[in-house]
């Protein structure tokens, strides 16, 4: 990317959008463009039309997405296929009507089977059944994955998707019932310690591993493929390396000071049993995380201080 190109990064006030912003005018990237919501309807075919019409950005990442943690996926299931399918058609169409040069197209881990084998590489995409809980907003990602695919197809486009793990960091959300499980257990376990509460439930058994990416390392990763990555299909952005979540819990209760109870309610759903990313595809390409998971809680929960 040249110092001076135009560069949109949509989705800019959420955590992953923030952080790529940031890396950019780190980098020494001045021409960037960045529209709220309310500024910049990403649902409204027009409106996004009209915008690029406008604008003619060079390059695009697309980090925009409507998101949420287990609860919020499964309750909101038509909003999160519509949501994600309209913000994504609508930027990744215009992108190439407008001649963008390259687009970055941002998806997740939960695209993968429920019970996919372990570690997930990119190869097992499409390969067996949804997780139930995140199916729609999974169908909207694999949909996105197979539009830049297919627009690089028929019109040559230079659109790639990136498949980051669990993210958490700076700018997380921390809503009591949308957040995901990292941040989650940061408000909850925060919230005793300060109520002088004995225990903390922790939803479901405790068993499920998961595999967590600071979003500024994601950023970097990002902005590295974006020199250096120009392949159909998807790659993995993750560690490579994960834990189950009764150690992410108990990781969190030391990193805050906590000495109450952790009590695992199994009767709560526990979602995919593991989520591990092989990350060897990026890792042979040269790219590989800075930011270890006790210092990433940290950070992040210095941020929530920070902003509750």
């Amino acid at each position: 990317m040249e110092k001076n190109a135009k560069i949109y990064v949509a989705g800019h006030r959420g955590m992953v959008g923030s952080a790529i912003y940031r890396k950019l005018q780190k980098e020494g990237f001045e021409n960037l463009i960045a529209k709220t919501s309310s500024e910049l309807d990403l649902r409204d075919q027009q409106s996004v039309k009209d915008f690029f019409a406008e604008e003619k950005p060079d390059y695009v990442f697309l980090a925009a997405a409507k998101v949420g943690g287990i609860v919020a996926n499964n309750t909101y299931r038509a909003d999160f296929l519509y949501e994600n399918l309209m913000i994504q058609n609508n930027v990744i169409h215009n992108a190439y009507l407008t001649g963008v040069k390259k687009l970055m197209f941002l998806g997740s881990s939960c695209i993968y089977p429920k019970l996919a084998p372990q570690p997930l590489r990119e190869d097992y995409l499409l390969t067996g059944t949804l997780e139930h809980t995140n199916e729609p907003y999974a169908i909207a990602k694999i949909a996105g994955i197979k539009m830049c695919d297919a627009y690089r197809d028929q019109y040559g486009c230079n659109f790639v998707s990136v498949m980051p793990t669990n993210l958490y960091g700076y700018n997380d959300n921390y809503h009591p019932q949308n957040s995901h499980v990292l941040p989650a257990l940061i408000r909850k376990i925060h919230e005793a310690k300060a109520n002088n509460e004995k225990q903390v439930t922790v939803w479901g058994s405790g068993s499920p591993m998961r595999e967590f990416l600071f979003a500024d390392d994601l950023a970097d990763a990002c902005y590295f493929l974006m020199q250096r990555y120009n392949e159909p299909n998807l790659i993995n952005i993750g560690t490579g390396h994960d834990l189950t979540i009764k150690d992410l819990a108990l990781l969190i209760k030391d990193v805050l000071s906590y000495d109450g109870e952790l009590v695992f309610d199994s009767s709560k759903p526990d979602g995919t049993p593991r989520k591990l990313m092989d990350v060897s595809k990026l890792h042979d390409l040269g790219w590989k995380h800075k930011i270890e998971l006790r210092e990433g809680i940290e950070l992040a929960y210095q941020d929530f201080i920070s902003r509750y």
